[in-house]
């Protein structure tokens, strides 16, 4: 093959070119020319696009702006920089931001913790989670008010709600009701109500004991005392008389509803309420309506009558009933109510998983009720998880404190609050309940009670059922004027004599102390509280106590006032972790003297998972390599 020669020559005009190629090939052609006609000069990609845009904006009669060309003059200043690095012009437009102050950046911190702890798995059964089972109408029942309060406009519910002071969220809430008669119910249950002194509903029921009838799911929040027990347990007795008239009950059936109680105590307490009225109709003409006490240190034996024709209703601990539901003692098959006392409680004690499993034994669609008188936003958020299209109904503040006691605070150093406490007898006359922090304490002070001649008794997790059972009765029957106890009392038991409760030491959280000396100043009436602190309480839990005193309208001590206001550079913000107003609370436990990001129940939470983690995995690092 012969040697190929190339050659380029400028053509005349300084631009075409022509190329010659030798080839043996005859049919190939020997030569290719470009001419000055043929040249196409090279346009950029911005423009080519540019030009494309407005071909398509043409055809639509759009005017679009060209993009300008980075070699256009008067473009210096241009953001459009296509020679400057994609991350020089990300460090130079963050440069154009306005920068966040430090209040800012913490009510974003508080927004991401918020959104990590209510991101739990929903408070349904795993059967429902795993068919993802959603239901979206709520349940129908046949209680309806009455047309003159179904036909009032809807200002005049607002009016109602107005000036019993409570607050709804919701749609389509039932209207309010002031008196029960108005709410339909039979004469012997009317009767039952006078005999206990209940002649009017309270702002809880006003609103609560529609809701509840009309087979709405509801989150209840109102102060201790208010008469949350009434709202859950009536519509539930009334439900189950509605189920027994239709088509009695027989073994192997019920119950019809079910409530779920935290503590032994406040179980005790609320079968006791549901087996008197279901006594009082029974007493009226109505059929019999069998309650079942389902809970840990009694013996089944004693109610194995009611097991065997069938419960219409049951009042359970969550241990004690998930170990019946296991041994198939009863069923949920055509229970359709469920109620959570101290939901917040519950989910707190690490009862979460109990009550997702108890929920896995439920057959069809539930009327879910949850009440308690400190629901911080946590858990109203993760409530909310198991509710169909719920209503909220608020009485005050979340974890506030009811605004008839008269809360005293006391400076007493730790070695003299034993020898303190026979003054603070002294105030009132008896009963009174004494609230301490651990066991042993419990049993020092009565002990040293007894000594003194003073008829008192204790409880404690640490004693046998019967010994707490022996001791609440003589307390409420008046042979003990003095009840010693740690928090196991706290929650939702109804003491309505009480006059003066003592915190013989500051709780470690706000929600204990709230509810503590929630135990007086029931149904109207005033009580005492008087709680002793020292320099061993921690510095959080009594900016809490300050902010709380003063929401209350309370004396607060100089050693509280004397603590810096930490909330005030936030008030000046205005803005809450939500953006639609000033959060005055920890919206992880509901404590008013500090933020989520320093709040003390979090990081006890934290620890304790910490320690969890640590125990799980000791030593799992031998033999793995």
């Amino acid at each position: 093959m012969s040697p190929v020669s190339n050659s380029r020559e400028p053509s005349p005009g300084g631009v075409g070119t022509k190329r010659k190629r030798v080839t043996d090939d005859p049919d190939e052609p020997t030569e290719l020319t470009y001419s000055d006609d043929d040249y196409v000069p090279y346009v950029p990609v911005r423009e080519r696009r540019a030009e494309k845009l407005q071909k398509i904006a043409s055809a639509y009669r759009r005017p679009v702006e060209r993009s300008p060309s980075p070699d256009s003059p008067g473009e210096q200043g241009s953001s459009a920089r296509p020679n400057v690095p994609l991350i020089d012009q990300a460090v130079e437009l963050k440069k154009l931001e306005k920068p966040k102050d430090e209040i800012q950046k913490e009510l974003e911190l508080e927004k991401e913790i918020l959104a990590a702890q209510t991101a739990k798995k929903a408070l349904v059964s795993n059967k429902e989670l795993a068919l993802d089972v959603h239901y979206t109408d709520t349940l129908k029942t046949s209680w309806r008010p009455p047309a003159h309060i179904r036909n009032a406009p809807p200002s005049d519910h607002d009016k109602i709600r107005q000036s019993f002071h409570i607050d709804i969220e919701g749609d389509n809430v039932p209207p309010p009701i002031k008196s029960f008669k108005e709410m339909r119910y039979p004469e012997p249950i009317l009767k039952y109500l006078r005999e206990k002194g209940i002649t009017k509903p309270t702002p809880i029921q006003v609103q609560g004991l529609p809701v509840v009838l009309s087979g709405r799911d509801m989150i209840g929040i109102a102060f201790t005392g208010s008469g949350k027990t009434l709202v859950f347990t009536l519509p539930l007795v009334m439900l189950a008389l509605e189920a027994e008239i239709k088509l009695p009950l027989i073994g192997g059936e019920g119950p019809v509803g079910m409530i779920l109680c935290p503590s032994r105590e406040l179980a005790r307490q609320t079968y006791e309420v549901a087996r008197a009225m279901a006594s009082a109709l029974a007493a009226g003409g109505f059929p019999e309506l069998r309650v079942l006490l389902c809970m840990g240190g009694i013996s089944m034996q004693e109610q194995m009558d009611v097991l065997r024709k069938g419960p219409h209703i049951v009042v359970a601990t969550p241990g004690r009933l998930q170990d019946m539901l296991e041994k198939k003692k009863f069923n949920l098959d055509i229970c359709r109510y469920l109620c959570l006392d101290e939901a917040d409680r519950m989910v707190d004690m690490g009862f979460e998983d109990d009550v997702r499993n108890i929920m896995s034994f439920f057959k069809s669609q539930r009327q879910t009720l949850l009440f308690s008188a400190t629901m911080p936003k946590k858990i109203q958020n993760f409530a909310k998880s198991a509710l169909i299209k719920p209503c909220v109904v608020n009485v005050g503040r979340a974890g506030a404190a009811s605004l008839d006691v008269i809360q005293e605070v006391e400076y007493v150093k730790q070695e003299a609050k034993v020898v303190y406490l026979l003054e603070c007898l002294q105030k009132t006359p008896p009963p009174v309940l004494i609230f301490a922090e651990n066991k042993n304490d419990v049993d020092d002070i009565h002990e040293y009670l007894l000594l003194k001649g003073i008829d008192a008794v204790a409880i404690h997790g640490g004693k046998d059922q019967a010994e707490r059972e022996y001791a609440i009765t003589a307390y409420k029957t008046g042979k003990a004027d003095v009840l010693v106890a740690t928090d196991v009392a706290s929650k939702g038991l109804d003491f309505s004599e009480i006059k003066h409760v003592i915190n013989y030491d500051m709780p470690k959280e706000i929600e204990d102390y709230v509810h503590r000396i929630g135990r007086t100043g029931r149904s109207g009436k005033t009580g005492v509280a008087t709680t002793f602190i020292n320099k061993s309480c921690p510095e959080p839990i009594l900016l809490d106590l300050k902010y709380l005193l003063r929401e209350a309208k309370q004396a607060v001590p100089p050693c509280l006032e004397a603590i810096p206001d930490v909330n005030e550079r936030f008030k000046v913000l205005g803005k809450d972790v939500d953006g639609d107003g000033l959060d005055s609370e920890c919206t992880f436990c509901g404590g008013l003297g500090h933020r989520i990001t320093s709040c003390p129940k979090l990081e006890a939470q934290k620890k304790q998972t910490q320690a969890q983690f640590r125990s799980m995995h000791a030593g799992s690092g031998a033999g793995e390599y």
